[in-house]
This record gives structure tokens, C-alpha cells and sequence, in this order.
């Protein structure tokens, strides 16, 4: 089992305790969380999964992909050249047992 915190500018926090190999955008969407849309279902070509990583969590990750750098410079809140990463591209479990994100005030 994994932890993923979501923070809202709001100052709410939402955690969740979600399987290995699930993606945030994945565990937002089947957790209730407002904040994340994830219209396209995670293929990584709507950009409404945006979440801003807390440095803490940034070594863990993989590379930005192409396809999801390209869709960071269509988020509906201003991208953060070292936070911005798409939620459906950041699967936990392994290395990434829990991680906290921000979520910007809107994905639309």
C-alpha cells in the first residue's frame, strides 16, 4: 500500500491509501477527490490531472515523458518548471510509497 496526500489551495487535505501501480490521477478519480478531472482516463493528453509534487518526493520520480511535457504547457494553472508533472504519470508503490501533491485551483 502506497499514500498519496492531495493539498488544496484551499488549505483542505485529502489522504488516500491506495494499491501499488496506481496512478494519482487513477486514485484522486476512484477516491472522491475534487480537484483532479483526468478526462482522458490517464493517456496523458488533457492535462487535467495537474498536480505540483512537493520537493521532497521530486528524486523519486521518473523523467518527464515527451507526450506529458508537451501536455504541461497546456494546463489550465501555470506550469512550475520543477513541480508540474501529470498525476496519470506518476504511479506509486516501490520507491514512491507515499507522495504529496498540491493541486492548482482549477484543471478547466
Amino acid at each position: 500500500m502506497a499514500t498519496i496526500r492531495f493539498d488544496h489551495a484551499d488549505g483542505r487535505t485529502d489522504t488516500l491509501d491506495v494499491a501499488d501501480g496506481t496512478s494519482i490521477m487513477r486514485a484522486a478519480v476512484s477516491g472522491g477527490v475534487d480537484g483532479i478531472v483526468g478526462e482522458c482516463g490517464g493517456q496523458a493528453m488533457c492535462a487535467t490531472c495537474h498536480v505540483l509534487v512537493h520537493d521532497d518526493y521530486l528524486e523519486h520520480l521518473p523523467p518527464v515523458g515527451e507526450d506529458e511535457d508537451e501536455m504541461l504547457d497546456c494546463t489550465a494553472t501555470e506550469r512550475d518548471p520543477a513541480r508540474s508533472r501529470l498525476g496519470c504519470q506518476i504511479v506509486v508503490g516501490g520507491r514512491l510509497e507515499e507522495i504529496v501533491v498540491d493541486l492548482p485551483d482549477t484543471q478547466v
